[in-house]
């Protein structure tokens, strides 16, 4: 392939990509200000993404809001426009994503050893929440629907005991609170009554 023949396909691809991004205004916008084609900006914007997160700059960040922002986005998207088939594709998706935040916060320490594993994580989310793959209702209906199934009782006993336990440890802060509070005001009283006796 010649020199020509690569700068022209080039070209076509760019400018295919800048027929896709006209329906994006903020682009736009930025493409006025700067002077800089929209398609430069993305790109730009894609390439130091890929780098963060490649690289490991922040990652954990990162790629927490590229599995937060988006799927929370099209959730009230879906609830607003009562679309039943988006609301349970992201309810599915919100599942996956919380049985796999679960399982990350206990084997982090393992994880930190993987190369790569933020440029593996992104694009794991990435297929799990894009409509196109939906890989949250692959991973939902292969494995996870099953396992919840047969442990719903577990799972619901766990949870019944979890709020019987916090509503201990809340009564028992109110009654610490409580406990304070009167000996604070106690003290406070004393200390105004012995100024008066000096």
């Amino acid at each position: 392939m010649s020199m020509d023949a690569a700068k022209d396909a080039m070209q076509a691809q760019l400018a295919q990509l800048r027929s896709k991004l006209d329906d994006i205004p903020s682009l736009q916008r930025l493409e006025d200000q700067y002077h800089v084609p929209k398609e430069y900006i993305s790109l730009a914007g894609a390439a130091t993404f890929l780098f963060v997160v490649f690289f490991g700059l922040s990652a954990g960040t990162i790629t927490s809001i590229v599995g937060f922002l988006y799927p929370a986005f099209q959730s009230l998207h879906a609830l607003e426009h009562r679309n039943i088939g988006d609301v349970t594709q992201w309810l599915i998706y919100w599942v996956v994503f919380t049985f796999f935040h679960i399982i990350e916060t206990f084997v982090d320490v393992l994880l930190y050893w993987i190369p790569f594993y933020y440029a593996f994580k992104v694009a794991f989310l990435l297929w799990a929440m894009l409509p196109q793959t939906r890989g949250a209702k692959f991973l939902y209906d292969s494995f996870l629907k099953d396992f919840l199934k047969s442990n719903e009782s577990k799972i619901d006993a766990a949870l019944r005991e979890g709020k019987a336990s916090a509503g201990m440890v809340a009564e028992g802060g109110k009654r610490m609170g409580r406990e304070v509070a009167e000996a604070v005001a106690e003290n406070v009283k004393k200390s105004v009554d012995d100024k008066k006796d000096e």
